[in-house]
């Protein structure tokens, strides 16, 4: 198995959306393509079942 140690991107289309999908070793994030921002996930949170409380609340932090 190669180990990810460092970030990986890739494209990805969902309906007629461009992101970009990033795998590092901290979680993973999805972003519209050209844009900085967008959905964290880290892999703890996605381990312990905290995955939609995290994505829940970052969401809520982003909308203020």
């Amino acid at each position: 198995m190669t180990p990810l140690d460092k970030p990986l991107k890739r494209e990805i289309r969902i309906g007629e959306d461009a992101y970009t999908l990033t795998l590092d070793p901290d979680g993973l994030k999805l972003t519209e393509k050209g844009r900085r921002h967008g959905v964290a996930l880290s892999w703890k949170d996605l381990v312990s079942g905290d995955a939609a409380l995290a994505t829940a609340l970052q969401a809520s932090l982003e909308a203020k």
